[in-house]
């Protein structure tokens, strides 16, 4: 009996441990999402909100937040706060087109490499092995390089740039289900190999393709922050987090809130992606497990 009490004992301390990480990760996850539907409605609805962020008066530049300016003016005495909505705006637009366009991309790949097998998957894998063998990074900056700096020239680079991730996750995906008896049982009847993974592969595949997605909008704002610091990104006069991160390079000593508030919302956008996929990936897993 006191041989067996301490083993009782550290099951229970182990199932509590358990129960409290999951609530923290269920509250963060709410916390996330809270966080992200703010940003996201007020990147949304901008337009339709009293701000002007172009408006120019010389006569309160550099003005410290206050009641009359939220985030206070830059060197220009625009409102910083209708520059930061509208650069929440570009910064959204890019994560999201970005996401998208590479998660095609990537489930395009993995699902054909994966279904395929054989020399189709060989030389499918070789080329994503050859492409993430480059620091993406660097390609992402030599393409923009070349490539007239605009909205529309980051979302094709960073899209172009970033589906290897998400190509070696589906693919592993679809080497499991295509083994499965419905897969199996789809292609001894003559069910044609497309119509196979479209209607059977990917719907079980969706939950890996949509925690790889989410990861891909935090990486995509991240690269366009970065681009855009390194004045490779979005252009004046439109303005997003990371080109209003490089405009307060110049000011870090006058207003360092011009760089702290993007910087800061960069941050919080990018870890609240991080854990609301965190929170899906964890799902997923229990899913699969029950």
């Amino acid at each position: 009996m006191t041989a067996t009490t301490p083993n009782v004992a550290a099951a229970i301390d182990a199932n509590t441990l358990v129960h409290r990480a999951r609530s923290f990760r269920s509250v963060a996850a709410l916390l996330a999402i809270a966080f992200l539907v703010v940003v996201g409605a007020v990147s949304l609805l901008a337009p339709l909100l009293p701000l002007d962020p172009t408006s120019t008066d010389l006569a309160i530049r550099w003005q410290p937040p206050s009641a009359a300016h939220w985030f206070g003016t830059d060197e220009l005495g625009r409102d910083y706060f209708s520059r930061v909505v509208y650069g929440g705006r570009i910064s959204l637009t890019v994560g999201i087109l970005a996401m998208i366009a590479a998660t095609a991309i990537g489930v395009v790949v993995g699902l054909v490499a994966g279904y395929a097998g054989g020399r189709i998957d060989d030389l499918l894998m070789r080329f994503v092995d050859f492409l993430s063998s480059i620091p993406w990074m660097v390609l992402v900056i030599v393409a923009s390089v070349f490539l007239k700096p605009g909205l529309w020239t980051i979302i094709f680079v960073i899209g172009a740039f970033s589906w290897m991730a998400t190509a070696r996750l589906v693919r592993a995906e679809t080497l499991t289900l295509r083994e499965r008896t419905f897969v199996r049982y789809a292609r001894y009847i003559g069910v044609r190999r497309e119509l196979v993974m479209w209607r059977h592969v990917v719907p079980d595949a969706a939950p890996t393709i949509i925690v790889a997605a989410t990861a891909s909008i935090s990486t995509a704002i991240l690269t366009e922050s970065a681009l855009s610091f390194l004045g490779l990104g979005i252009q004046p006069p439109m303005a997003s987090w990371g080109s209003l991160l490089e405009s307060a390079q110049g000011s870090l000593q006058t207003a360092p809130y011009l760089a702290l508030i993007p910087g800061i919302l960069i941050l919080l956008t990018v870890l609240s992606f991080n854990v609301l996929g965190d929170a899906l990936r964890q799902s997923v897993s229990e899913g699969g497990a029950s």
